[in-house]
């Protein structure tokens, strides 16, 4: 056998390595995380429940979710461990600081004119297409010639009709 026939293979082989590499390195992060949970940290569950650690144990972690609600998860059940920080602005709706990106200040168009560029309103086109749909009434209130054509075509199916027969 040539190289040329194997390479595909080996370039196969390589690509599968390199992805079981990369998702193992994800596995080992999440659950270096998980493990260094303390006490007092704020979590966000893969449910997407924020909670603060009471208790950590060896499979399970005890979350305090309010006052007087204490619930038992699976350690796996926790997406991620948050700052303090990011945890206090997230369910204590901490003010948000000068640093933030999104201020009052922020201006929101009361429509999409002031996108174009131009500071005029578009012109109103008098030259409007009817796009609705017309009714058996309506046809015969159409010219001869349209009429004509209209009989010559085959009937317009309507809504729940098949040509199933």
């Amino acid at each position: 056998m040539s190289l040329v026939t194997l390479l595909p293979f080996i370039v196969l082989i390589g690509a599968m390595f390199l992805m079981t590499r990369s998702a193992k390195k994800k596995q080992q992060a999440a659950a270096t995380m998980r493990n260094d949970m303390q006490p007092g940290s704020g979590v966000r569950t893969i449910g997407g429940m924020y909670a603060t650690v009471k208790e950590v144990n060896e499979d399970t972690v005890l979350l305090d979710a309010g006052p007087g609600v204490h619930l038992m998860f699976a350690k796996n059940a926790i997406g991620a461990v948050l700052s303090d920080d990011e945890y206090n602005r997230i369910v204590h709706g901490a003010e948000a600081t000068e640093d933030d990106e999104l201020t009052d200040s922020a201006v929101v168009p009361d429509d999409a004119s002031s996108l174009t560029g131009t500071d005029e309103p578009a012109a109103a086109d008098d030259s409007r297409i009817d796009l609705g749909k017309k009714d058996v009434a309506d046809a015969a209130d159409e010219p001869a010639a349209e009429a004509g054509k209209a009989a010559d075509a085959e009937p317009k199916k309507t809504d729940g009709e098949s040509d199933a027969k």
